[in-house]
Order: structure tokens, then sequence, then C-alpha cells
């Protein structure tokens, strides 16, 4: 398998024992797939910007006490998936044949996006392992119209594709949609929805969202589930949006109670002489993989 060496690598990892693809069970996975962007572009550059930026975030975990990459044995990253010539359901079927290639190996797969599309492809992959799961969707937007611009593989209709996959959706969040969209989550049995406002409102959200989920989860975090003013470099910002802390702490509880079997990171747009999105998205991935070793 081919994998990133030395600095190059998610934390800038020197020690081979630590990135090796045979001697870690954790795997960076970077989806570079952008074909239907709606708004602003750029997300194809997202997945080695996250990377990037990653080898300036510290390895110990003051909230955790400990050095995360350590405790999960080390970090692989893989190369870039390369996309020529693959669009709509050919990229899809190529996420999907790829990353079952990782799981087979027995990884456990953190994929790094560029739009959201990809997550079907990722989804289709761990439904082959595990039949029953719950898909966690931090976003801004419901992403359920059934196409968008012609194209029912358009990474506005992900979500309405892995729906139709017969999987629980709880989506958090939630604050731009179409009346298509909010009349399917209404008549589906599938999808629970907790809309931003649902989040500044209610104070118990956080414990139904957990409770909606299944014992097995698979995260899908969009970027532009956080609020702009800390996440500014996405294809299509919204105001109202989640902050850091509720976020994480939120994540802390789903990696605690239930089996998480993967998770995605998708949808920044790097901007010119800007690094916080690149970077905090860095960090959430290394934070999330330190809740998930709390876990035995």
């Amino acid at each position: 398998m081919k994998y990133l060496k030395t600095k190059d690598n998610f934390l800038a990892l020197e020690d081979e024992k630590l990135y090796a693809y045979e001697n870690c069970t954790y795997v960076i996975q970077q989806v570079p797939y952008e074909y239907t962007s709606s708004y602003i572009q750029g997300s194809a550059k997202g997945p080695k910007a996250i990377v990037k930026a990653s080898q300036f975030v510290e390895f110990y975990d003051e909230e955790l006490d400990q050095e995360t990459y350590k405790k999960i044995g080390g970090l692989c990253t893989m190369k870039p998936l390369d996309f020529k010539g693959k669009a709509d359901k050919k990229a899809i079927d190529y996420i999907e044949k790829e990353t079952d290639k990782l799981i087979n190996d027995g990884k456990f797969v953190v994929s790094l996006g560029a739009e959201h599309t990809v997550t079907l492809g990722l989804v289709k992959s761990h439904l082959k392992k595990y039949k029953n799961f719950t898909v966690l969707q931090i976003d801004a937007h419901s992403d359920l119209r059934m196409s968008y611009h012609g194209n029912k593989y358009s990474h506005a209709s992900v979500m309405a594709r892995v729906h139709e996959l017969d999987v629980n959706l709880v989506q958090v969040g939630i604050r731009a949609q179409c009346i298509e969209e909010s009349d399917l989550i209404k008549a589906s049995d599938n999808i629970t929805t907790f809309y931003a406002h649902d989040v500044r409102r209610n104070k118990n959200w956080a414990k139904e969202a957990l409770k909606a989920c299944g014992d097995n989860v698979y995260i899908s975090i969009d970027a532009d589930g956080f609020d702009p003013s800390i996440v500014p470099a996405v294809g299509t910002a919204e105001p109202n949006g989640l902050f850091w802390d509720e976020t994480v702490q939120f994540l802390k509880s789903v990696c605690e109670n239930k089996h998480v079997i993967g998770f995605d990171i998708v949808e920044i747009a790097p901007l010119k002489d800007s690094i916080l999105t690149e970077y905090t998205m860095a960090k959430l991935c290394y934070k999330i993989l330190g809740y998930l070793s709390l876990k035995k």
C-alpha cells in the first residue's frame, strides 16, 4: 500500500514504526474528489491542507493528558486517491473499492475528503462489514435533495443516497435546506434532525442526539457544520453554526458510549493567507482519535 513517509504524513511522524502501514491500525485516507461544488470551489485542496496543518498540532493533548499518537500505536497516512477520469458513480465506486482494501486489512479508516459526495462511497464500504449502523452527520445542510443541478451524485444529495441504503441517519447543526428536504425528514422513520436552533434552545440536545444513534456509529463531519467565525474556509458557509467546545464534548460522548467504526471530515476550501480552517480540522481529527483511545 502506498503511504506517506517521514515529514509528509499526518502529524509529521518521523519514526517508521509509527507511520508504516503494516504497523498501524489507524489510517488517514485522502479523498480529494471535487466535481459538483456549487458555490465556493477548492475543496480538492482540502485533504492535503489538513495533513499539512496537522504537522503543527501538538502531540500532547492537555485535556486527555496523553500523546494520542502513541496511545493508538501510530497513524499511517495514505497517498491521495487519484480521480483522473472518474466522476459521479465511477468516483463513488472507486472510493468504495479503495476503502474496502483498508477495512479488509483491519484498519480503522479516517477519511479527509473534498466535497461531501465522497461519504457515499465510504458508507457503502463500511456497510459490507457492519450491516447495521448510524450515520451521524454534523453539517449546516441536510444534503437530502433527490438531485441538484440535475446530478443525483451532487454534494447536496449525498445524504439522500445514504438514506436509500436504509441506514439510520442522525443530523446535527442543520440550518439550511429546501422544503423537499424538510418533507423527507418528516416522512422518514430513519432520519432524526437536530437543527441549529434546537442546539441553541434545547439543553438536552446532545443526550437526545446520542440516544437517537444506534450502537455502531459512522461520523461524517462537514466543516460548514461549524460556525464560520471559527471555520471560515468552506464551500457554503452558514451563520449560527456549532462552536468548538460543544461539538468536541458531544463527539467525546459519542466515542465513549458508542462503537465508532470510522469517520470523515469534508468540505474545506482553503483560503489564501489563512490556516484557521485546516488547522482546526486537523486538531479536530486528532481530538477524535484521542477520544476513541479512551474506550478499551
